[in-house]
């Protein structure tokens, strides 16, 4: 209970340096300060969202309220996305540097087995994410897997996968379904779920288990990782012509990217 107590004081004393793109807040700390974040997120014991985001989540935001309202919302956005390290930069309001979820996860992993933390899967079909589950397992013994569940499910399914959940009692919850739902369905169910940790992760449980390959090292510095993925899936096409529009509609509102989010 101590160790909660100063967790909690903390968080409360944190000052998180922000930088607002459209309206969304994104944190502006490193990695490691992130996850010095997120350590005491954890430790404090209270359910909270993280979102880690990219130029389509935030043009998806500038089409629909209620999107836009969840990313405002969320205990901390992490900008995943290097379209958003670039506009921060380009509007005088650099980030530290791009915190992607898939290494954040990594991360929290690692810092789960020095804590003794257990994490919750959940998302894609139940074979990748047992083989996810089982290969994480593998690299983070300390860090024990309470569970996990696939993500083909739907709202009268809800009560079931929460509880589940809630039985299971772990640190973290990592959830990986379309985006469309992954988001929305965290900020519905997030303090029913009583998780301390919940975050979004997209298509990395398929990275984990095989399935897909991230980009290399040289295209992750060169920020092409969005290029690689749409060389192995071809159909997320249409998707990755938002980021172009982006950048075009950030280079025209160069004076308004930072002024309050003005809902349609």
């Amino acid at each position: 209970m101590e160790e909660a107590t100063t967790a909690t004081e903390w968080l409360e004393g944190r000052n998180v340096p922000k930088v607002s793109i459209y309206g969304v807040p994104f944190s502006r700390m490193s990695m490691d300060e992130t996850m010095e974040y997120l350590t005491n997120v954890i430790e404090a014991k209270r359910p909270s969202q993280i979102i880690t985001a990219n130029p389509i989540m935030v043009m998806m935001g500038l089409e629909d309220a209620g999107f836009h309202r969840m990313l405002r919302e969320a205990d901390l956005v992490v900008p995943d996305g290097a379209g958003v390290v670039w506009a921060a930069g380009h509007i005088g309001y650099p980030v530290k540097e791009r915190v992607p979820g898939f290494d954040l996860l990594h991360r929290l992993f690692l810092e789960g087995e020095e804590r003794g933390w257990s994490a919750y899967l959940l998302g894609t079909s139940q074979e990748v994410i047992d083989e996810a589950a089982a290969k994480l397992q593998a690299q983070y013994p300390g860090t024990r897997i309470a569970g996990t569940h696939h993500g083909f499910f739907g709202e009268k399914e809800d009560p079931e996968v929460i509880a589940r959940i809630r039985a299971a009692r772990p640190h973290m919850l990592f959830v990986a379904r379309s985006a469309t739902t992954q988001e929305p369905w965290i900020t519905r169910y997030k303090q029913e779920l009583g998780v301390p940790l919940i975050m979004g992760v997209g298509g990395s449980f398929d990275i984990i288990a095989g399935r897909l390959k991230r980009a290399p090292i040289f295209m992750q510095k060169l920020r092409l990782e969005w290029f690689y993925r749409l060389l192995q899936q071809p159909s997320r096409f249409r998707r990755m012509l938002v980021l172009p529009q982006f950048a075009l509609k950030v280079i025209r509102d160069k004076e308004k990217v930072t002024k309050p989010y003005e809902p349609r």
